[in-house]
């Protein structure tokens, strides 16, 4: 693999800069970001060699638990920095959501096998769907739980073999608490992080493959109407074939309703207008990221294989995990 370009090989997506897993972890520093981070504010580096990073969320006790995807267990990282196995056996878990009784959502990915789960705790683990229109999921990604019950989550449908032919093409779907799956849209080529807004009336959609984040409003039986380009995500690059790759990954949102987003040059913010504020760079292409802590002002960015953390101005939303 050459240094100036990595292959990552769970999308297929070709990264710009050569920072994939190949490249050392190393600390950086982040530039001013009004009322976000401090500029110099230090990305510390908690630990590499993890395998596969995904689905951060924060946990009830301060600390944040993260998905190994090909090691098929959840990590836990204390305050302190001390890493432990939460979960073990978890069929490639990796997106991650709790809901308001402490059950623990994911997505699992083996292929032909995808579906969504509820992981934890174990008196409450159920399968809650494995398909649509009798088809498997190709790859189900990443989820975000409202307070009505309702499950919004993508299926990237990336193949993990280049002759692999996916069941359903990507998309992105909604779970009601009665186990009805309905598919909201199947035209983007790589629908990947999704989450909901601190009031729940809006539904943010990343797309790997695209310049855009979209948002949609979300009506009051849960589906979303007024699909819109959101946000434009910075330093998009090509890829050698002319698709386009932002990188955009997984999102979290504090406060003030600010989004995060893990992409191809960093940690993108951007404002309740959709603005971009800045970028906090990290030495590997990030995946996911999640505010915790006790308060949580601290951020964690999880991506080809590490973990890093920084202290932050802004605070995570507090009316749920993520």
């Amino acid at each position: 693999m050459k240094t100036a370009i990595a292959i990552l090989l769970l999308s297929g997506v070709v990264l710009a800069q050569g920072r994939g897993s190949a490249v050392p972890a190393t600390p950086t520093l982040a530039p001013a970001i009004a009322g976000v981070v401090a500029a110099g504010a230090r990305v510390e580096v908690i630990k590499e060699g993890f395998q596969g990073t995904e689905g951060p969320i924060a946990f009830s006790d301060g600390s944040v638990i993260f998905s190994e995807t090909t090691a098929s267990r959840i990590v836990k990282v204390a305050p302190d920095g001390t890493v432990s196995t939460f979960l073990e056996a978890t069929e490639g878990a990796n997106g991650l959501a709790f809901d308001a009784q402490g059950r623990l959502f994911s997505t699992l990915v083996p292929w032909g096998a995808s579906k969504v789960a509820i992981i934890y705790p174990q008196s409450a683990k159920a399968v809650l769907a494995d398909g649509f229109n009798g088809k498997p999921f190709g790859r189900a990604n990443d989820l975000t739980v409202a307070k009505n019950g309702v499950i919004y989550f993508t299926d990237s449908a990336n193949a993990t073999a280049p002759d692999a032919k996916p069941p359903l093409p990507p998309a992105l779907y909604y779970l009601q608490p009665g186990g009805k799956v309905t598919e909201v849209l199947h035209d983007v080529v790589f629908p990947n992080g999704v989450l909901l807004s601190r009031d729940e009336r809006t539904l943010y959609l990343n797309d790997t493959r695209g310049e855009y984040m979209l948002a949609f409003d979300v009506k009051a039986d849960g589906t979303l109407t007024n699909r819109r380009s959101f946000a434009k995500y910075d330093g998009v690059v090509k890829n050698a074939d002319g698709s386009l790759n932002s990188g955009a990954d997984g999102l979290t949102i504090d406060s003030e309703g600010r989004l995060y987003v893990a992409a191809v040059n960093g940690v993108q913010v951007f404002g309740t207008n959709g603005a971009h504020l800045g970028t906090i760079p990290i030495s590997r292409v990030p995946q996911n990221l999640a505010f915790a802590g006790t308060d949580k002002r601290t951020l964690y960015i999880v991506g080809r294989g590490a973990a890093y953390r920084v202290s932050m101005l802004a605070q995570g939303f507090a009316g749920r995990p993520k």
